[in-house]
């Protein structure tokens, strides 16, 4: 019996970003998968006594979902899968995150040094611990649908595919949204966030990272597909401070991105990441449904690579 990928001999891997994070995520492959073990460790160590603290409260069990928490694991979970994949010999044509998720496909792709990336990461949690509390909510409709609705400092978070949209705002006009949303029949879900990434809300964290930037990115190595612009990251973008820190602020086009990913490869997409939300939103693309690409999340329910491994090695 041959393996997946004589169907897809082209491999694309997706990191996913806010709102993928659940308590011990991956957790069982801390001590067990020696290369796992060792980023994570690595990148921990990087991060000081955020990294410490957010790794006890990941292992133990505690809840992951504050941005001093989330923000820091989500980093290191997925970029100690997607060097787990590397390991084992694939080598993706292109790489693309969701949200955070773009700074460890950025760092994977050369733009960052690890150590620059932890840099960029913490910053982004020291200056969005002080933002008001606010959330993001899933709408079951397009962008089109739900500009209506949008008031105060609520906005379009994130568009993940025809029929997916993210909102993020503060606590209160974001609680008018969604119930103006649902009392006509849309379908929301909340987000796990207690802050409004992608939103006007987090301009002054935007402000401060930018006065905090001392990180020198380069141009990617590999073909690099960004959330931001939903295209093909450019050199100037890839280097330009201001790109990477007003990603606070920015709405994420991830499902037009990734439509441009598929448009250039037939390829199997791996999520290498907790949960399999970016492999529901690969599986509504017109490239997956037709079967010219195919996706595959990297954990299984049980947060095992082993089958993702049979399938790719």
């Amino acid at each position: 019996m041959g393996t997946f990928l004589e169907a897809f001999v082209d491999v694309a891997l997706m990191f996913p970003g806010q709102g993928s994070q659940y308590p011990r995520m991956a957790a069982s492959l801390y001590g067990t998968e020696p290369v796992f073990t060792a980023v994570v460790d690595e990148v921990v160590e990087l991060f000081g006594e955020v990294g410490s603290v957010a790794c006890e409260d990941w292992l133990s069990g505690a809840d992951v979902d504050h941005v001093s928490r989330a923000q820091p694991l989500l980093f290191a979970v997925d970029y100690a899968l997607g060097r787990t994949v590397l390991s084992w010999g694939v080598e993706p044509v292109a790489l693309i995150g969701h949200s955070a998720g773009e700074v460890v496909a950025a760092t994977l792709a050369g733009v960052f040094t690890l150590a620059e990336a932890v840099s960029l990461v913490r910053d982004r949690v020291v200056s969005a611990v002080s933002i008001p509390s606010g959330g993001m909510l899933a709408v079951a409709a397009s962008e089109a649908d739900l500009l209506p609705y949008l008031e105060g400092d609520v906005a379009i978070a994130a568009v993940n595919s025809a029929r997916q949209t993210m909102l993020a705002g503060s606590d209160e006009p974001l609680a008018r949204v969604r119930a103006r949303l649902e009392a006509d029949e849309y379908i929301v879900v909340t987000v796990p966030a207690s802050t409004p990434f992608h939103s006007p809300a987090m301009q002054p964290a935007v402000d401060e990272a930018l006065a905090a930037w001392t990180v020198s990115p380069r141009a990617p190595r590999l073909p690099l597909y960004s959330g931001y612009t939903g295209k093909l990251m450019t050199e100037a973008d890839a280097v330009s401070p201001r790109f990477w820190t007003r990603q606070l602020t920015d709405a994420v086009y991830f499902g037009p991105a990734l439509n441009e990913l598929v448009a250039m490869y037939d390829v199997l997409l791996v999520e290498a990441g907790p949960g399999q939300t970016l492999t529901s939103f690969a599986r509504r693309t017109k490239a997956v449904r037709s079967g010219a690409s195919a996706v595959l999340p990297l954990l299984d329910a049980a947060d095992s690579v082993d089958a993702a491994r049979a399938r790719l090695v």
